[in-house]
């Protein structure tokens, strides 16, 4: 019987060295189902160690009955129902809560053939509900760590994004300047040879006029300096200005934006890209001619001299 017990807890799903142990401690088939859902969470070493623990125990009272001792039963004051052994007034105490046992001399009769096979099935079917019920928590979970999980990428992609964003601009905002240096390096260099040159032209006339015996040339006057800026000149100075309009062009036809001054090329690109789908790769002013690529998406409005208004082409 005890070989077709374990044979039977080995079919419901239970691994052999506790079942061999539940058999072993217990000894009956729905006792022994009872105790493995109850240590169900520990494992066996756990159990083992518990179990070592309480045979030195001396308040520890006795699993189940010993052979040759007298057949008691005991009785739960809170539902009545009476029970054959310590071991299971215990497990129904930690199963119900309940505290109130007595001892009786009642002897209970062992379950017949059919009590202990629908004591069997019903035992199967709490079982296979608990899993079940332990299968879906498992789903529920996974799905809330995928969520998890998949919130997780989007904010790291975005933070990627911005990040991307942020080098992009401050490349391009390098690149102008870069590009600028360049420029005032060469317009330095050009003024240099125009000013030796200047020097070499009035030391010549001076030392001619000095061999003729005549009074050297005056020195002619600074010129004014060239403006920094290009486009039309406004009725009031750039900086006094907080807002720009731009006439854009595009392939689809043109539409008028206005823009806070210091918005850059960048956002302005956002902007016509949000508006129209199209990817902006450049800037094209006719006049004064010059083109806006990347290397100036990082300026703002107000840099690139686009204020108070301004006509450019989209492509």
């Amino acid at each position: 019987m005890a070989s077709t017990d374990l044979n039977t807890l080995l079919e419901m799903g239970f691994d052999q060295p506790r079942a061999e142990l539940a058999m072993q401690k217990k000894g009956d088939l729905t006792a022994a189902v009872g105790w493995l859902e109850e240590v169900e969470g520990k494992s066996l070493d756990e159990i083992k160690a518990a179990d070592a623990r309480a045979e030195t125990d001396p308040n520890t009272v006795p699993a189940d009955l010993k052979p040759g001792e007298e057949a008691k039963s005991l009785v739960c004051g809170d539902c009545g129902r009476k029970l054959r052994s310590h071991a299971q007034a215990e497990f129904h105490a930690t199963k119900t809560g309940h505290v109130d046992f007595s001892e009786s001399t009642e002897e209970i009769a062992p379950l017949t053939e059919e009590e202990k096979k629908a004591k069997l099935e019903e035992l199967r079917r709490k079982l296979a509900e608990k899993r079940s019920g332990t299968s879906e928590q498992d789903q529920l979970d996974k799905k809330k760590n995928e969520e998890i999980r998949r919130k997780s990428t989007k904010e790291t992609q975005d933070i990627k994004e911005d990040l991307k964003k942020k080098e992009q601009l401050k490349d391009a905002a390098a690149k102008r300047k870069e590009k600028q240096d360049e420029i005032a390096a060469k317009e330095r260099i050009k003024a240099k040879i125009a000013a030796d040159k200047e020097e070499r032209r009035l030391r010549t006339e001076k030392e001619k006029a000095e061999r003729e015996g005549r009074a050297p040339p005056a020195a002619p006057k600074a010129a004014a300096p060239f403006p920094t800026t290009s486009g039309p000149v406004a009725s009031k100075p750039a900086s006094a200005y907080t807002e720009t309009r731009l006439r854009l062009h595009l392939p689809t036809g043109n539409i008028q934006k206005a823009f806070p001054v210091d918005t850059t090329l960048f956002e302005v690109a956002s902007a016509v890209t949000q508006d129209s789908g199209l990817e902006v790769g450049s800037f094209v002013q006719n006049f004064p001619k010059k083109v806006f690529d990347a290397v100036d998406f990082g300026a703002s409005l107000k840099e690139l001299g686009l204020v108070p208004s301004a006509s450019l082409i989209v492509k």
